[in-house]
């Protein structure tokens, strides 16, 4: 594969179930020697409370900040190929909420680029968490900076 592609494959924030199987194919890479995808779900409890289910809802900006974060992860690691989804709405127990995989030449590289990406993602994209407990309460958690 020639070195001028574009290592970014695959950015969304969708409201519909996210595929291991898409994200997977969307990093496939013939010069990628590792393959580390990261997948985060929706537990079933926080903070000693039980969670019934999970809002995800999102500022206009975040796939333009999922790109932001994306390009400084390419440009910091050798990447061959990215991706990252995360999904808003409505979410219950087991459900994905983000998908995030990253091939490079070798696997250490490829665990450091996917933690780089997801922590960034978590900390600066502007998705905010809203927790619905199984005894009526609920919290907001905010992701982002917005």
């Amino acid at each position: 594969m020639s070195d001028n592609h574009d290592p970014i494959r695959l950015l969304a924030v969708r409201e519909t179930p996210l595929s291991l199987d898409e994200v997977y194919a969307a990093v496939g890479d013939d010069a990628a020697g590792g393959t580390a995808i990261f997948v985060g779900t929706v537990r079933d409890h926080d903070g000693g409370k039980s969670v019934a289910a999970l809002e995800y809802s999102c500022h206009p900006s975040a796939e333009q900040e999922m790109r932001r974060i994306a390009a400084k992860v390419v440009a910091d690691y050798p990447v061959r190929a990215l991706a990252a989804v995360h999904r808003v709405g409505r979410l219950e127990i087991t459900d994905a909420a983000v998908i995030v995989a990253v091939s490079c030449p070798h696997r250490a590289e490829a665990f450091a680029a996917a933690r780089k990406l997801i922590d960034d993602l978590k900390h600066e994209v502007p998705i905010w968490k809203h927790q619905v407990f199984s005894d009526g309460e609920e919290e907001w958690v905010g992701a982002g900076s917005c």
